[in-house]
């Protein structure tokens, strides 16, 4: 059997070639993966018994991971390593901070912070450098994968499925600007792009953000993305801005949908600005994937801790509505892993996964156990309320998301073939 090697390039340009129908397919395949993660028998081969919690092995200066998987077909682990870097911290220049582009022009507006505040991420970069090693259910070698784009990709996949089935996509903040970013907002264009009208990214530094909003409107991969929606307009925002703090605010209220990006040690925004009656008007949809160990945290606890508090039956505003959980990609890794679930002292009980969602009828059981309204409350919420999702990543999504990588390669005749290996 032959063994395909793919490298980074060829990922990534098998990545950008998808159209919304691949993206959809996609996220059907790996959607159904991690339903049988959630609800399979030990015969199932994507079931949580068949995925062994990742090993991290942890220098001074770099953590490694090894992400062992297995689904109905294929077996393989991944192994990333993501390595600190001193530079990260460098101190912010106080250069143009603010930019704003719509329908092909830009404007620039310099006023710089008299202070800026120190940043909120952590000196580990988010762009895992590594390897997925793919193998059949005989143990055969299928295929040797360059995993930096892959990991970014099935990451912004899994949190984009409830993305896709929210009422609202007008407006998306997004926190970071680096490949979890670009896939993120690649994404969700491709699944709402004629919905979408504002993209904010808010990035420690313009400067760090400058190479995507480059890559947006000039590359020839976001030129069918730029052109399908005429309103669409991409706006940076950094901490050099002397309108930061009411700007953060106005884009994190203003958001349908936001999403957090960055290794962050502490919330990278204020918690009012969500917990606060103003704050709770609105139903948003809010994903976290930037955070994978204890200490670290993207947002701050107590909004964890209102989602999952009990709804008072008698109150004097209304607030978005909410669901009394948060959403996870595995329960036993977040419950290890995320910052945020720790910090928030939330249980397995206040957590549910994906997967569970996928099949409707488990999912209005566990939310009528919890006190919900059933398969129409289940809707709403998910539709209009308040969602949180909360992700480490899994090695089946990788697996998942690579099985179908290796076949787009090998109809299209991509990466390098070794024969009888």
């Amino acid at each position: 059997m032959p063994l395909t090697i793919l490298s980074d390039a060829d990922v990534r340009t098998i990545l950008q070639s998808f159209a919304k129908e691949d993206v959809v397919r996609l996220q059907e395949n790996l959607a159904e993966a991690l339903h049988e993660y959630s609800t399979g028998t030990q015969d199932s081969g994507c079931c949580s018994s068949n995925q062994p919690m990742r090993t991290v092995l942890s220098s001074a200066n770099q953590t490694t991971l090894f992400m062992p998987a297995r689904t109905g077909s294929t077996t393989g682990c991944k192994i990333v390593s993501l390595t600190s870097s001193s530079d990260k911290k460098a101190s912010l220049s106080s250069s143009a901070a603010s930019t704003s582009s719509c329908a092909g022009s830009t404007s620039s507006s310099q006023n710089p912070a008299a202070s800026i505040n120190p940043s909120s991420a952590s000196s580990q970069t988010t762009t895992p450098k590594g390897c997925l090693t793919l193998l059949s259910s005989t143990g055969t070698p299928l295929a040797f994968i360059n995993a930096e784009e892959l990991t970014a990709f099935r990451t912004a996949l899994a949190a984009t499925f409830l993305f896709s089935k929210r009422a609202r996509a007008h407006s998306i903040a997004v926190f970071g600007a680096g490949k979890q970013a670009y896939w993120h907002i690649r994404l969700a264009l491709l699944l709402r792009g004629e919905e979408i009208h504002h993209v904010r990214i808010i990035n420690r530094s313009f400067a760090g953000a400058e190479p995507l909003l480059k890559e947006i409107y000039t590359s020839e991969s976001w030129k069918g993305l730029r052109d399908a929606n005429k309103k669409l307009d991409f706006s940076v925002l950094s901490r050099e801005y002397g309108e930061y703090d009411r700007l953060l605010k106005e884009h994190v209220r203003d958001a349908d949908a936001i999403f957090c990006c960055t290794p962050s040690t502490s919330p990278l925004f204020p918690a009012e600005h969500l917990t606060s009656h103003e704050g709770r008007k609105k139903g948003r949809y809010l994903s976290l994937i930037g955070s994978y160990k204890p200490h670290m945290l993207e947002i701050h606890p107590s909004i964890l801790q209102q989602a999952v508090a009990p709804e008072h039956k008698h109150h004097h505003h209304r607030h978005a509505e909410k669901s009394g959980v948060v959403v996870v990609d595995g329960i036993e890794a977040c419950m290890k892993e995320a910052g945020e679930i720790i910090q928030a002292g939330l249980t397995g009980d206040q957590l549910v996964e994906v997967g569970e969602l996928v099949m409707v009828k488990k999912a209005v059981m566990k939310e009528v156990a919890l006190g919900g309204q059933g398969e129409e409350g289940l809707k709403r919420w998910l539709r209009e309320g308040n969602v949180i999702y909360k992700s480490v990543g899994l090695g089946l999504m990788d697996l998942t998301v690579a099985e179908d990588l290796v076949s787009f390669a090998v109809d299209r005749g991509m990466g390098v073939t070794v024969n009888e290996f």
